[in-house]
């Protein structure tokens, strides 16, 4: 999932060299693959669904991969756009049965804390993928020969999955609630709808530098020689987030983890637009991948714990909430930053108006 859902970023740069888009059209075909992430988040946690966790899982890697693939083929605006929504919404949901499939075993084994294992494994993604499109463009390889290798690394883990993840059978139906179960009180309270706002902010101010942070690099004289790295960086930094973040979060809790987070993010972001030395924009790129994650989780574990300080039987009406609203603000962060560059020749402006968002989460969650 690190591959199919986060490549765009280190090939962007070719694709801006080698097809006609322009930077509002590749902010569009980032918010198409946003769209589809945010549909197929929802539409895997409806109840109901038919067949086994580890079918949808592997049918859903194998149409990430596919999508990869045909992205080589791509030659119009409008094939890019439904090619990235597929691959966004195979993505959520090779995250959200891989999930179930994980942290039940998990579960049953007691070894909850090897969480922040799988979910590693974006980070790794991400890591992989900067070092086979360096590699790749270092040797010259084109745009589309990007996506061709991009889709074949997925089909080889696709291959590796199928035989390491072994058949399941359906997870028994949960309980009905007893008389006097039922939710107490409504969670949709201030503090709540204050972190579904923040989620949406958070959303909108990572998604701009995780989508442009590699064509930045290559736009940038000063900063070209660390297009190979800065995503590497990221994938690298991204891997022992949620480890380290779960720790801060029981130091200090969920919501202060959570705001320190976003701050630590708008100083990264910040950093990836404000100098032009390559150590300090790298460093930015690194803050950004080592908080991403973290948040992300932080924000669905504070949402799950709200639920159930408040007696709300079924998390489930929430965390899709939490999710729509970080959708959104992913879907609308890299359109924002595509059509403002159009206006300005910059990223500079919409980054700094990103950073903003981050502080404005950090504020309405901190307590």
């Amino acid at each position: 999932m690190g591959i199919g859902r986060f490549v765009y970023t280190p090939i962007l740069p070719f694709m801006l060299d080698g097809t006609r888009l322009s930077a509002d059209d590749a902010g569009l075909v980032a918010s198409a693959n946003f769209l589809g992430y945010l549909v197929g988040a929802l539409a895997g946690s409806m109840r109901g669904l038919p067949g086994s966790p580890r079918g949808w899982f592997l049918t859903a890697l194998l149409a990430s991969a596919i999508s990869s693939v045909m992205m080589g083929f791509g030659e119009s605006l409008g094939g890019f756009l439904a090619l990235r929504f597929i691959g966004g919404f195979a993505s959520a949901f090779v995250l959200v049965f891989s999930s179930a499939l994980v942290l039940d075993r998990l579960r049953d084994a007691g070894r909850p804390d090897l969480s922040a294992v799988h979910f590693a494994g974006v980070g790794c993604g991400i890591a992989f993928s900067a070092i086979l499109i360096a590699a790749l463009g270092h040797l010259g390889a084109n745009w589309q020969e990007l996506w061709y290798a991009s889709g074949a690394a997925t089909l080889l883990l696709f291959g590796l999955a199928a035989l390491l993840v072994p058949a399941t059978s359906p997870a028994p139906a949960p309980a009905a609630a007893l008389p006097g179960q039922e939710a107490r009180t409504s969670p949709f309270d201030a503090p709540l709808f204050r972190l579904i706002a923040a989620y949406g902010l958070f959303g909108f101010g990572y998604v701009i530098t995780a989508t442009f942070v590699s064509a930045l690099a290559r736009s940038t004289p000063a900063l070209q020689a660390s297009e190979p790295y800065v995503w590497l960086v990221v994938g690298l930094a991204a891997a022992p987030s949620i480890f380290v973040w779960n720790r801060v979060s029981v130091a200090i809790g969920s919501r202060k983890a959570f705001s320190l987070a976003c701050v630590a993010e708008a100083f990264g972001v910040s950093l990836t637009v404000l100098s032009q030395k390559p150590l300090l924009f790298v460093l930015g790129a690194g803050l950004l991948g080592a908080t991403f994650m973290g948040i992300t989780a932080l924000g669905l574990m504070e949402a799950r714990a709200h639920a159930g300080r408040q007696g709300h039987a079924n998390p489930r009406q929430i965390l899709a909430i939490m999710t729509a609203s970080f959708g959104l603000g992913q879907m609308a962060g890299p359109w924002f930053a595509g059509e403002l560059h159009a206006l300005t020749g910059s990223f500079q402006t919409p980054t700094l108006c990103a950073a903003a968002a981050l502080l404005v989460a950090a504020a309405l969650v901190y307590r």
